[in-house]
């Protein structure tokens, strides 16, 4: 089951993601700058960014078991009642179908 228990990130993920990268890129970049108070100010940034990437590590982490957690869930239940979760399946097939034709 682990191996068709895949995730992939949501885009809000991947764009923050992209944003702290972007920050961090900006950071480094300014690093030869030689006044006091924005070195400062740059080393709060850089603190910051750290922390973000750490809550969004834990928050994958946190998404990633609690969409386990539901497959397992899903999986016990189906083999709990088999003919239950046929029924369900025919009855949503017939309804995607019943949709799809009205087009």
């Amino acid at each position: 089951m682990d191996a068709n228990t895949r995730t992939v990130p949501s885009d809000s993920s991947h764009q923050l993601r992209h944003m702290v990268d972007e920050i961090d890129t900006y950071l480094r970049s300014a690093a030869d700058s030689g006044d006091q108070k924005f070195n400062a100010v740059r080393d709060r940034l850089a603190q910051q960014v750290q922390e973000m990437r750490s809550q969004l590590d834990q928050l994958n982490q946190a998404t990633l078991e609690r969409v386990k957690r539901a497959a397992q869930q899903a999986d016990q239940s189906v083999q709990s009642h088999p003919y239950a979760a046929m029924g369900v399946a025919a009855a949503t097939g017939l309804l995607i179908g019943f949709l799809a034709s009205r087009r």
